[in-house]
């Protein structure tokens, strides 16, 4: 069975802020001018560690609040291969690279809608853990076809050209058009703010950009919609089930902002998140039965309100000195590149206009002239930075406890590990993930002890399962939900996985009784 208890919770909707820490929330209250919808629902703090490092990246960490397991850098709803820090929970023997199962996928056996929402593409590390299976975050080409077959009800984000063949204009190599596979199972696909607001479908992928899509500061609204808008909107569609939805929503950019020490997309990316934090609380509040969990998956950048040059005078920092600068500017560091000419000869009209600095330093010019193509954000973010007092320690990740925010039913308090959070989501919602697990990865070997069964690598972009039963045979291509049995073609309610290290491929239980 696979309640474990009664449900709390019809509806469960996850928000990250992805390396939003309490420094970026602080800043774009101050900038704002007042509260954040993200403040009536402090209710505790996470701890972040992965199962090898006390600073951890995104994917160990998505991978941890959507299994309940903590993993290893670069995994993605894999097990953990080792467990080397203290209070992590230790392997069961066996258990290394084995895949998990996520409290997304088990909504969907549960009966109810699913959606996903990023602003970066949607096969980055933090949604890819809700809804695939590999070990290596970096491989969107299977993490993009196991997002397609999972079957998901509502998707919103970039990566669009993670789904289409080479000769397409994407960087699929197994000719896969999985665009249009999509369209054969029955969904819409919407491309830019219109056609997402106007959609009345219920199984829709929305696909704003080749690759992320802009930051918000940035971004054209006809052609991307913000993240609030795509939330409302998954909500509206998601929230037609009668058995309820599961929703997860990631603000993807505030790490990046974070990684180039740009307080204005700091600012930019946490404000576009607390709105669409404040869509889902709405929600909540008018429903009566929906869980709403927010959090941060890690520090970024060690940012403070305070540098070295307030070392001094921090008592006398004036709410001037530090937003003024910051309200100047009306584009990010990535949009400010985007208005550079192709020499750069209009830098000190660009960055006056747009990013509100106009007494730049002959070194500061060279260094924008200088700064590699795609990186700019990294050189004037600091510079602006430095304007506005703010201090940062490192372009990395930090590994301090953040804050958690939870409203509604099954509500999450106190001080959690990353892990908990999936295992107290899927209490609220009367899953059992033990269960799940059993239901959905089965070693192949052991699901047909009695069959021939053998591995077809012929095409090696598209390899496949080969079983072989009482005069049937059955086709189980590899990240995929298909099952073909004598031809017939069948959906399985979760992906066929195949563990790369381990060397064993893992079925849903479903196909050993459709073989049956």
């Amino acid at each position: 069975m696979p309640a474990e208890a009664a449900a709390t919770a019809k509806n469960v909707i996850i928000l990250v802020g992805d390396g939003m820490g309490a420094s970026h929330t602080t800043l774009a209250r101050w900038y704002k001018g007042g509260p954040l919808a993200l403040d009536e629902m402090v209710s505790g703090a996470v701890r972040t560690y992965s199962a090898e490092s006390l600073i951890t990246d995104s994917a160990p960490a998505a991978t941890a609040f959507a299994t309940g397991y903590k993993s290893n850098d670069k995994f993605i709803g894999i097990a953990a291969a080792s467990v080397t820090v203290p209070g992590a929970a230790s392997l069961n023997a066996g258990d290394q690279y084995r895949p998990l199962a996520t409290v997304l996928e088990g909504a969907k056996l549960l009966g109810k809608a699913t959606g996903l929402v990023a602003t970066s593409n949607l096969q980055h590390a933090t949604p890819a853990a809700f809804s695939s299976h590999w070990h290596s975050r970096s491989n969107y080409e299977e993490i993009g076809k196991q997002q397609v077959y999972e079957q998901i009800d509502v998707a919103f984000g970039g990566g669009k050209k993670y789904l289409l063949p080479k000769e397409q204009g994407g960087t699929r190599k197994d000719g896969l058009n999985l665009l249009d596979e999509l369209k054969n199972m029955g969904y819409t696909i919407v491309s830019n703010t219109q056609e997402l607001l106007q959609t009345k479908a219920s199984k829709v992928w929305g696909l704003f950009a080749d690759d992320a899509m802009a930051y918000d500061f940035d971004r054209d609204p006809a052609k991307e919609p913000s993240l609030a808008q795509m939330t409302r909107k998954a909500i509206e569609i998601l929230s037609q089930d009668p058995d309820g939805f599961f929703l997860f929503v990631e603000g993807s950019e505030i790490d990046w902002a974070s990684h180039a020490n740009d307080p204005v997309g700091v600012i930019s990316e946490t404000l576009a998140f607390d709105a669409a934090v404040k869509e889902a609380l709405d929600f909540a509040k008018k429903d009566g039965q929906t869980l709403v969990v927010a959090f941060t998956d890690h520090g970024n950048g060690g940012m403070s309100i305070g540098n070295k040059a307030s070392d001094n005078t921090y008592s006398k920092l004036s709410f001037e000195q530090v937003i003024e600068p910051l309200r100047k500017a009306r584009l990010t560091g990535q949009g400010v590149e985007a208005r550079l000419n192709a020499d750069r000869s209009n830098i000190v009209e660009v960055m006056a206009r747009y990013y509100g600095i106009s007494d730049l330093t002959e070194e500061e010019i060279a260094a924008i002239r200088q700064a590699k193509p795609g990186s700019l954000n990294y050189v004037i973010g600091p510079m602006i930075s430095k304007r506005a007092y703010i201090g940062w320690t490192t372009n990395g990740h930090t590994g301090e406890d953040v804050f958690l925010y939870s409203y509604g039913p099954g509500k999450l308090t106190g001080t959690v590990e990353n892990a908990e959070i999936a295992r107290k989501v899927a209490a609220a919602m009367g899953l059992d993930l033990t269960w799940l697990n059993k239901e959905l990865f089965i070693p192949v070997r052991q699901a047909f002890k009695d069959a021939a069964i053998t591995w077809d690598n012929s095409n090696p972009n598209l390899p496949k399962v080969i079983i072989e039963r009482g005069g049937k045979r059955a086709e189980l291509p590899v990240g995929t939900n298909l099952m073909r049995i004598n031809g017939q073609k069948h959906y399985l309610p979760g992906v066929i996985v195949y563990s790369e290290p381990k060397g064993v491929t893992y079925v849903p239980r479903a196909a050993t009784e459709l073989l049956n």
